[in-house]
């Protein structure tokens, strides 16, 4: 764990073991991306980023778990699943999906397969 990482989840730190699931499937995924970790947020990316981790409140403060992280991740159309808290269009043909993960476990097959659409989606970006 490098030390931007603790520093970003320096007051969250009972959701590190979620996104460390999630960092170990991403890189499964697309084991060349690169990582950026800024104030608010996480990025991974090959040429564009794909996956974006947050603590952006998708959810109620009612509604989520005790340790929580958001997962953001942006597809060519909009999904329908009950595990998507919010999906907006912030551009035509371009879908932002915003999903709340509570638990390592979480991080599961479904989530792999969007986010391999995701890194797809995002490797097609500007090519014809």
């Amino acid at each position: 764990m490098t030390p931007d990482i603790l520093f970003f989840f320096q007051n969250h730190l009972g959701a590190l073991p979620i996104y460390e699931a999630l960092e170990a499937q991403i890189m499964a995924i697309a084991p060349n991306c690169t990582r950026k970790v800024q104030k608010t947020q996480i990025t991974f990316k090959t040429r564009y980023g794909f996956a974006f981790v947050s603590f952006t409140p998708v959810r109620p403060a009612a509604k989520r778990p005790k340790d929580w992280l958001t997962l953001s991740f942006g597809l060519g159309r909009r999904l329908d699943d009950p595990r998507i808290d919010q999906a907006v269009d912030p551009y035509p043909g371009r879908w932002t999906h915003h999903v709340m993960l509570g638990a390592p476990e979480e991080v599961d097959d479904t989530v792999a397969g969007w986010l391999q659409e995701a890194a797809d989606f995002a490797a097609r970006k500007g090519k014809k």
